[in-house]
């Protein structure tokens, strides 16, 4: 009796060591949470949510035009939207968004928000850099004005689910 009680709690003691590694691999590898600071991303992400980013889409892929990045930088993490891409010239013009003189439809923008972006380029991506901005565009700290354009390096996931608060659970658009 006293051997299949033991072999019972090796088996336990297995199923929690190997259930940790995996937790432990999947949070180092694969997702990741990180906490929106600031109004910069509203209304797509708010002050104090909580999303979990996925580091292995950009091993394999590139990030797109309108994914929601999270960019490390020595002293903090930034959560912000990829709007221009290597080699492609950006220009903001009377409140309108043109990518290689075209306009370009952001539909996760309010009307008020494009309203409140000001002129801006044209500039130029170089190779292996990208031009992100925050959908709260008077305020964000993005490539505009102070982030400057970000290295492929520095992109480290996509944000995938809002996690928290609860009540706002959903993907991130």
């Amino acid at each position: 009796m006293k051997t299949k009680k033991k072999n019972e709690w090796l088996e336990w003691g297995k199923a929690i060591i190997i259930a940790i590694l995996i937790a432990l691999f999947l949070r180092t590898f694969i997702f990741a949470t990180s906490i929106v600071e600031g109004e910069s991303m509203g209304p797509t992400l708010q002050d104090g949510e909580r999303v979990i980013f996925n580091k292995l889409v950009y091993l394999i892929d590139e990030p797109d035009r309108g994914d929601i990045v999270i960019i490390q930088r020595p002293t903090k993490n930034y959560v912000k939207r990829v709007i221009g891409l290597p080699g492609e010239t950006v220009e903001i013009k009377d409140g309108e968004l043109l990518i290689n003189g075209e306009r370009y439809i952001q539909n996760f923008l309010t009307e008020e928000a494009k309203l409140q972006t000001n002129n801006y380029g044209p500039v130029t991506i170089p190779d292996e850099n990208y031009f992100v901005m925050g959908d709260n565009r008077a305020i964000s700290k993005d490539s505009r004005n102070g982030l400057g354009l970000i290295l492929e390096s520095e992109i480290i996931g996509k944000s995938e689910i809002i996690i928290f608060p609860i009540s706002e659970w959903e993907r991130t658009k």
